[in-house]
């Protein structure tokens, strides 16, 4: 394969790298999220059915949150490895991992068949798909923004976000169909079929992932030997404020997607009696207006850059809280679903989309798959508690919704403030890739140093 003179692939090569990192992500996303919607739908009822309905329904989110305790490891492991190995064989493996625990969570007996191994066992392949998902998006994005090299680098990496809403179109749009048998067949075996639907998917993705070239800018490291042994001490060492920065900007858009995706999902139901089919006719208008909205952002943050676009997205989730908590207890169905998609499509979307190519910017490439990963994956870990601790506020405020508003609010201030203190490491020029130019700004400064 043929680069150019500043190090990016062409454009045709960029645009079948991106298409393989949305498509990689999607089915990544796709594996992750099945979990949830089933944490809120069923999973109480069979692997926690000696619970009372709300804890019951606690036990299962807290399940569903041992996915994201794992991604920080996940972040840890592949992005050492990616680090000295490359993005590609990584994303190889993560997708592997995750599709082979997804599959055999279809297969998993209920508490009724194998009483406390049931959910003890449902616990490990969910810490599984935690790792590989913690190691997935890292590399994915990576892989778009660094073969795009200058210019568009936010319009590029936002493929790699935009895997997440197919993830969630698909897994939701399955649940929607599968919840049309009749209620006793979805328990007995229908909640099975995405799950184990998703074998498929991996093939397809490992078909188009081992096509694709290795990162430029990973070859250059490689070449040049600036692969660092333990790259998560030289990170930590040298950039553990981006770090902390990046897992404090997830909050913004991690806390109203957990919060309106998963736990709102199960509100609904349990206070307004809603058929939860309803309510996920809104998630799925939403995952598609995303596949829209993602890469606009990802553009307009190419544009205007991508602080300016960030700082949008968290001011509009803050002042959201309001109009939000009104539209989700009015009982309309009409509102609620105009909720989910104005939430996630204008709010979320301009915070989450720009994060790729702003993750890649804020770390030297030898040690970018790791800062990026441990980044983004130590603020999901926070915001996959996100649904448990929704339930227990709304508990203790006697069934109302407006501690939910209140906390996705909270998330929008914490991304707000955390994106005024972001520096990234190199600014990249449009006809140079960002890892090289900031090794030569280095060189000038020391040069001019001594």
């Amino acid at each position: 394969m043929q680069t150019t003179h500043s190090g990016s692939a062409p454009r045709e090569s960029v645009r079948r790298v991106a298409l393989a990192s949305m498509v990689g992500t999607s089915i990544e996303w796709y594996d992750f999220f099945v979990f949830g919607t089933a944490s809120a739908l069923v999973f109480n009822r069979l692997f926690f059915p000696t619970f009372d309905a709300v804890a019951g329904t606690l036990a299962a989110f807290a399940t569903f949150a041992v996915g994201f305790v794992a991604r920080p490891v996940g972040g840890l492991v592949f992005g050492h490895f990616g680090d000295r190995i490359g993005r590609k064989t990584m994303l190889v493996l993560t997708l592997t991992m995750m599709g082979v625990a997804t599959f055999l969570m279809g297969l998993m007996p209920t508490y009724a068949a194998i009483g406390v191994w049931a959910p003890i066992l449902m616990v490990a392949l969910r810490f599984v798909q935690g790792l590989a998902v913690g190691g997935e998006w890292g590399g994915a994005v990576l892989m778009a923004t660094e073969h795009s090299g200058g210019k568009r680098r936010g319009f590029f990496g936002s493929f790699a976000q935009m895997g997440s809403a197919v993830g969630g179109l698909l897994s939701t749009g399955m649940f929607l169909a599968m919840q049309q048998l009749p209620e006793d067949d979805f328990v007995a075996w229908g909640w099975r079929v995405p799950f184990l639907i998703s074998i498929v998917l991996v093939f397809v993705g490992l078909f188009i992932r081992l096509r694709i070239m290795e990162s430029p800018v990973f070859a250059q490291i490689k070449e040049t030997r600036r692969v660092v042994k333990v790259p998560a001490v030289e990170l930590l060492r040298s950039d553990t404020r981006n770090v902390l920065l990046a897992a404090g900007l997830y909050m913004a858009h991690g806390t109203l997607f957990y919060a309106m995706t998963v736990y709102t999902l199960s509100y609904m139901s349990d206070a307004y009696g809603l058929a939860r089919n309803t309510y996920l006719i809104g998630v799925t208008a939403a995952g598609a207006i995303q596949c829209l909205t993602i890469p606009m952002y990802g553009a307009l943050s190419d544009k205007v850059g991508r602080r300016p676009v960030i700082i949008f997205g968290t001011l509009f989730i803050v002042a959201f809280a309001i109009p939000l908590n009104f539209m989700i207890t009015s009982q309309t169905p009409v509102l609620t679903w105009l909720a989910v998609v104005i939430g996630i499509c204008v709010g979320h979307n301009a915070v989450y989309s720009p994060t790729a190519a702003l993750y890649s910017e804020m770390f030297p490439a030898h040690v970018r798959y790791s800062g990026a990963s441990l980044g983004y994956q130590l603020g999901g870990a926070i915001a996959g508690f996100v649904p448990l601790t929704a339930g227990y506020l709304v508990g203790t405020a006697g069934g109302a919704y407006w501690p939910i508003a209140a906390l996705i609010a909270g998330g929008g201030l914490i991304g707000f403030v955390c994106v005024l203190f972001v520096r990234p490491h190199a600014e990249a020029h449009p006809r140079e890739p960002a890892a090289e130019l900031g090794h030569a700004r280095a060189e000038a400064s020391s040069t001019s140093r001594a």
